[in-house]
């Protein structure tokens, strides 16, 4: 039964701050695609669950699928979750530290100095370890997506790529960042947070579900009436390495097993490569990629999100289009700026209906 409109309406996806986030562009991605016909939604490269979110308040059945594991955590907690939220008195459990309870202090010992301060680390360690304890897997993912939340918006760029805490610390100007923002204690933070995560839970009616875990080409074989693709960006220029990027909350989501996954030779304690995510970026072997991608789901809707200077280009993406489903997509285009960018570029959204 579907929920009443009224409290779907009433929902709003929780702030995030991610690179590449498609948050700004969804009302324009659902006006190219609204007159399309389709009840089930994959998204491959599912992100933060933002498009997710937003097919599940149109009343779709969404599936969601991303390789990173603190990416699945945000989806379980917003998209498969249909009721499940974090009581006042649960909180105050989460935060204290229990006398009868051993703790590890593998935040203390691998990152003194690198991300957050000494008593910081502390409390992380602290109440990462009481998340764990919560045998409730939805309890567990709202707490464990709002002290993400809470780590990036205490950092520099909101991000993880380098050592940087002397950044936030430095008695100098700046021009750049928030530093009331940053000094703001981690508890008033990750309060917020989980409040803003509480209110976004809600039922659509369907059963929804976080695939998790899956490269983009070794999904389950199953027919979704529409695909959504948002694959890694890559320029000319550079490359984004999501992984290298957030490797800190990949971490805090293994964190028993945090310690082995560290690559010991980079400064920032990032964790070691992984391949399924490195091929992503990888300017020799990204074309097949995209043709291998788009022909696996061609008998789908396929929407396809991109930038305008990307590899592979414009031109390129409609060519392989037409040879894997044998014609050419619906593209459209939008301007727009992304954080930490140069300059402004355009959102591209690739077509191709079944209708």
């Amino acid at each position: 039964m579907k929920q009443p409109p009224a409290l779907v309406k009433n929902t709003s996806f929780p702030s995030t701050r991610f690179l590449g986030s498609k948050a700004k562009l969804l009302d324009w991605i659902w006006i190219n695609i609204q007159d399309m016909q389709f009840d089930s939604v994959l998204d491959v490269f599912g992100g933060t669950g933002s498009f997710s979110y937003l097919m599940k308040k149109k009343g779709k059945q969404v599936f969601y699928n991303d390789i990173l594991n603190f990416n699945q955590v945000i989806a379980k907690a917003i998209i498969e979750n249909k009721s499940i939220k974090i009581s006042q008195l649960e909180v105050l459990n989460i935060l204290k530290k229990h006398k009868n309870r051993e703790y590890k202090e593998i935040i203390k010992n691998n990152f003194r100095g690198v991300y957050y301060r000494e008593k910081e680390n502390e409390w992380l360690d602290i109440v990462v370890q009481n998340i764990f304890s919560i045998r409730n897997l939805y309890k567990r993912a709202i707490l464990l997506s709002a002290l993400y939340q809470a780590c990036l918006i205490k950092r520099p760029f909101n991000l993880f790529h380098r050592n940087n805490l002397k950044l936030r610390t430095r008695r100098v100007k700046r021009n750049f960042g928030n530093k009331t923002t940053w000094e703001k204690s981690f508890e008033l933070h990750f309060l917020k947070f989980i409040k803003d995560f509480n209110n976004g839970v809600f039922n659509n009616g369907k059963n929804n579900s976080v695939l998790g875990g899956f490269d983009a080409l070794n999904m389950p074989t199953k027919k979704y009436d529409l695909v959504y693709l948002d694959p890694p960006y890559i320029s000319k220029r550079s490359q984004i390495n999501y992984l290298n990027c957030y490797h800190f909350l990949e971490g805090l989501t293994k964190y028993y097993s945090w310690e082995r996954l560290i690559d010991r030779d980079s400064k920032n304690r990032k964790m070691k490569k992984n391949e399924e995510i490195e091929k992503w970026i990888d300017k020799k072997r990204v074309h097949d990629l995209f043709a291998d991608l788009i022909h696996k789901y061609r008998n789908s809707i396929i929407v396809l999100s991109y930038r305008n200077d990307g590899i592979p280009s414009v031109k390129e993406i409609r060519e392989i289009f037409k040879k894997e489903t044998g014609g050419y997509p619906i593209i459209r285009s939008k301007n727009y700026k992304y954080a930490l960018s140069n300059g402004s570029n355009k959102e591209v959204l690739f077509i191709k209906s079944n209708q």
